[in-house]
């Protein structure tokens, strides 16, 4: 498995976001230089962690690639914050990175750029099998709200509590290829969706497949993006060890010759608004009654689903621990609410951002 990690650049004293990603990669030293790259805005820093079947060298790539870029960052007089939202001073159309590419798909999407420059965080799954892969989303599919539930980390944007505990979710909806993973019949179905889109101009590449899962385009691998990107190193590590053990499960029923559920798109797409809107802080819609119920049920369900798995990793007491701390504490967007509703004063929550960003799995800011 790999991890990739969107962050935002901001100035301390203000919270307001800044463009300062070139400079801060150039004050990177050494091989974990070439792990941090260019993103969509060039208030953004993206890393990429090696590939890992352990999941505390995972943590520990992450953190060194977090500390690294924050310290660039603080030469610079900038704080690196994993937030999936900026705070303020991205109501309008982003500064892009120079990539020629970006600045061809804001003029073709026009509008839709405006308050783009969310961070996310993507799991990758070794998988090659391409007809596996895409019988593996089906039997996940289910699950992607939950996955995101338990990382809202994006309540606030443009100095607004906008109600929502993923507002990235809803600006990355705007793309039109953002949503749900479809139910496949096969990979040439896949395939052909795809193609679709190509040919309706409402992607420009396959780069542009926005789908919550989907295979990866440069990489052997099932890529997991439904999440807002982690607050914490614990709560990325906690992600990765959920999605890889959903990943497992869902093979062996591939392999066994069990159905996945075709649950309907609609369905799950209000699944996964509910889960933008409320995290882990209220309810969702249980896929399979058709009922709303507290978000922590769904938490137990995906547990109890995955809970195999988890045992032949040796990963199932990290989780539970990890599930605790976010149950006492409250997920990302809550602790970021939480600071902000004390005095409504975003540098409160950008200095939380910051420490939260590099602090050791374990240890939470407060």
């Amino acid at each position: 498995m790999g991890v990739e990690e969107e962050f935002l650049l901001l100035d301390p004293e203000t919270g307001r976001v800044v463009p300062g990603a070139e400079a801060v990669r150039g004050r990177v030293r050494g091989p974990i230089a070439t792990r941090l790259v260019p993103e969509l805005t060039r208030f953004q820093v993206e890393s990429n962690t090696e590939v890992h079947t352990d999941l505390h060298h995972l943590g520990d790539d992450l953190l060194e690639l977090r500390r690294a870029a924050a310290a660039a960052a603080a030469q610079s007089g900038l704080g690196l914050v994993a937030c999936g939202t900026a705070l303020s001073g991205n109501g309008g159309v982003p500064p892009l990175s120079r990539s020629p590419r970006y600045h061809d798909i804001a003029r073709e999407f026009r509008a839709v750029i405006r308050g783009q420059g969310v961070c996310g965080c993507h799991v990758h799954i070794g998988m090659d099998d391409h007809e596996e892969a895409v019988q593996v989303s089906n039997h996940a599919r289910p699950w992607l709200p939950v996955l995101l539930a338990l990382t809202v980390n994006s309540p606030i944007a443009d100095e607004l509590d906008t109600g929502y505990a993923s507002w990235r979710t809803m600006l990355i909806g705007r793309w039109p290829s953002a949503e749900p993973s479809p139910f496949f019949h096969s990979f040439a179905h896949y395939e052909s969706l795809v193609a679709g889109l190509r040919a309706s101009g409402a992607i420009m590449d396959r780069g542009m497949v926005y789908w919550l899962i989907r295979i990866s385009d440069h990489v052997p691998t099932l890529e997991f993006r439904a999440a807002d990107v982690c607050a914490t190193v614990g709560e990325t590590v906690l992600l990765a060890a959920l999605v890889r053990a959903l990943a497992a499960t869902a093979l062996l029923d591939v392999r066994e010759g069990r159905a996945a559920p075709q649950i309907d798109q609609t369905l799950l797409r209000a699944a996964y608004w509910r889960a933008a809107r409320d995290g882990m802080e209220g309810h969702g819609l249980d896929l399979l009654t058709g009922s709303r119920v507290p978000a922590w049920r769904l938490v137990r369900g995906l547990l109890d689903r995955i809970r195999p798995s988890l045992v032949a990793t040796g990963d199932l007491r990290m989780v539970t621990a990890a599930l605790d701390a976010i149950r006492r504490g409250g997920s990302g967007a809550a602790r970021q609410r939480a600071v902000y509703l004390r005095r409504r004063h975003l540098p409160d929550v950008a200095r939380l951002l910051i420490e939260q960003t590099v602090a050791a799995p374990g240890r939470r800011a407060l």
